[in-house]
Parts: structure tokens; sequence; C-alpha cells
């Protein structure tokens, strides 16, 4: 049986009487830039996460500058950032001329652990990032205790959570703002680079508006510096149609998880992701904590089985951050667990069969 990490091309089959005309209307207006279909998106978006003003961008990593931008931070600032995530959480600080400044995750969340956040607050941090790791809610309650008895900003790196919920209601809206990618192997994918700010924040809106847009708000009147970050036109086409599906897509992830986890969670040499109990977990990967990791991989891939690496290499050992001095052993459970996560496929179109021949995978792996 071969069983991809991800099928994108099963689930544009699906979707596929609904995306063409989609993309066939944008074409025929010739609107490629913003338009209707991004407006649209960005209303159902920002309505889907009960948030006030949705923003689209080009990318992730274009709305965690934003998100950070729009909060004026520059050099001389610091950002704490959790040392195990994707490096486009860092580039919002530094495409702003701020310092990350990386600390441990959580053993059991594997997001960043609020215990070691406060101990790295200088009186030149001004803000702390909260990525919902995997797609699983930061501790956000602990988070804005911290956030709010030091005066510094929270923000919300929702790249990999979309619909994803803390204590009942759904992130995105618990910090100043929050940053969406919509990279096409996300619960919520683009056919190509795409992403979003949410935030309740009528000002944040207006300022993430004009930086997208050259620094400015009407056109030829340029109010301050600003970038090209516009959401195309398509992107806004595909993801209208694509957000209709989410819940449904979200509920299936969460099934595939709760069958992984009954048949796996008994093999000494794995352990399964703990759903926190304030979080609701939509599972953008699969990620187990496994004896040999590597030894596993190689053993899947001969059995057609895909799987992937989230992440390798913590950010503070990343050659790109060499200059800010830090070393193996500054975050022990961050690199314990990049030398042994390993993910596992999933995505809404799995069928029970597909599931259970990776588990039995994995399971024949470890009797060998």
């Amino acid at each position: 049986m071969k069983i991809p990490f991800l099928d994108l091309k099963l689930q544009y089959a699906k979707i596929k009487p609904e995306i063409d005309p989609a993309i066939q209307n944008v074409l025929d207006n010739c609107s490629f830039v913003l338009g209707k279909t991004v407006s649209t998106f960005e209303s159902n978006f920002a309505a889907a996460h009960s948030v006030k003003h949705c923003v689209g961008v080009s990318s992730g990593t274009d709305a965690n500058h934003l998100s950070l931008w729009t909060l004026n931070i520059g050099p001389g600032d610091e950002v704490i950032i959790p040392a195990n995530t994707f490096i486009a959480t860092a580039w919002g600080a530094t495409l702003c001329g701020a310092k990350p400044v990386f600390v441990d995750c959580h053993p059991e969340s594997y997001n960043i652990d609020p215990m070691k956040v406060e101990a790295a607050i200088t009186p030149r941090t001004k803000a702390i990032v909260a990525v919902h790791l995997y797609g699983q809610a930061a501790d956000l309650d602990r988070l804005l205790q911290i956030a709010r008895k030091h005066n510094v900003h929270l923000v919300e790196d929702a790249a990999q959570a979309h619909l994803a919920e803390f204590n009942g209601r759904r992130i995105g809206g618990f910090g100043e703002s929050a940053a969406f990618s919509f990279y096409p192997g996300k619960n919520l994918g683009a056919y190509g680079e795409a992403g979003a700010l949410l935030t309740d924040d009528d000002e944040i809106a207006r300022r993430s508006r004009v930086f997208r847009d050259q620094g400015q708000a009407e056109k030829y009147y340029h109010e301050s510096f600003g970038h090209n970050y516009r959401m195309e036109a398509i992107q806004g086409a595909v993801l209208g149609v694509k957000l209709r599906y989410l819940n449904e897509w979200t509920e299936r992830r969460r099934a595939v998880a709760k069958r992984y986890v009954e048949l796996l969670s008994n093999i000494d040499q794995v352990r399964t992701p703990r759903e926190m109990a304030y979080a609701k977990h939509v599972y953008h990967l699969f990620v187990i904590c496994a004896h040999d990791r590597d030894g596993l991989s190689k053993y899947l891939d001969e059995k057609g089985i895909g799987t992937g690496l989230h992440y390798p290499v913590p950010l503070h050992l990343q050659n790109a951050f060499k200059h800010l001095g830090y070393k193996r052993g500054n975050f022990p459970v961050t690199e314990k667990i990049a030398d042994d996560l390993l993910s596992l496929p999933i995505y809404a179109e799995m069928t029970n069969e597909q599931i259970e021949y990776v588990a039995q995978s994995v399971r024949d792996f470890y009797s060998k």
C-alpha cells in the first residue's frame, strides 16, 4: 500500500467541481490581486474565528512580520519565541530589526513553556509569540497573565491551527493579532502562497492593510513604509471554497488522530500526542515521539508510507541564528524532541484501512 504524507491530489479531485469555476471566475474578470474573492474570504475567515478583522496577505511569514510591525517593534527590542517552531516565526522579529529570544518548549504539549517565558523577559522585551504548534493551542491563559504582568504584547502564530480552540473558544482573538498561513499543505491550504492576520483591534487592522499595500491607504498616497504583501485573487477564490469544508475536514482529522492513538498507545517505544485539557487540537500534524526515529522513518518509507520531520534542527541551533550565541544544551526539551519526533500521515481523506496499515507498520518495526 502506498500512503503519501499528504494527498492534495485526492483533496482537489473531491472539490474540483467547485474549485475550477471559482478560479475561472477570477480569470474571466481579470482582477488578480485582492478584490472581491479576497474580501469575501476575509469576512468569512474572521467570522469563523469570531474575530473582527481579517487581512489577507501573501504568506504566513508576511503575517508574522505584520503582527509585530504594526506594534512598532524594531531595532533594540526583544521578542520571545519558542525554540521548537518553524523558522518563519522568528522572521517576524528579525524583519522588524528586533532580536528573537528563544525559550524551551513544554514536554507534553511541545508548545512554548510559560514557566520559561517569564525568566527570559528583560527591559527590552516587547512581545511574546504564542505558537499553536502542530494544531494545538498554546497555554494562552498563562501567557496572557505574564504579558499583562510585564506590560508586553502577546501575538499568536496560528499558522498550523485553523479552527483550533482554547477553553472552548477558537484561537485568533486572544493576542493583539494572530498570523495564519495558507501554505498548500495546511489544514486550510491555498494553491500557492497565502496568509492572513486576524485582529479585533481597528488600528492594527488599518495599519496591516496599509503596510501590505506599499504603505498606501489611498492609491499613490504613501503614508508610511510598506511592502507588497497582498493576497492574490485566485488564492482568495480557492480558500473561499475550501473554507466551506474546513469544519468537516477538521473533525475527520481529529477522528484519524483518535484512531492512531488507540492503535499506537500501547507501544512502549512510542509516545503519541497529548491533547491538553484546555485545547481542541486540529492535528495539522500527528507527531509521535519514537525510539530510533530515523530507523522507523526508513522502515516506513520501505513500506510505502510517507513521513515528515517537524523540526529536526531547533531554531537556536540554526546557522542563521549563530550570532545570538546559543549552544546545544540550552533548551534540552526542544533538543530531545528534535531527535525523536516523527510526523505520520494525516489528512481528512485518509481511510481507516490506511490508518491501520500505518499503525501496523509501526508495530511491526518495534516487534522485529
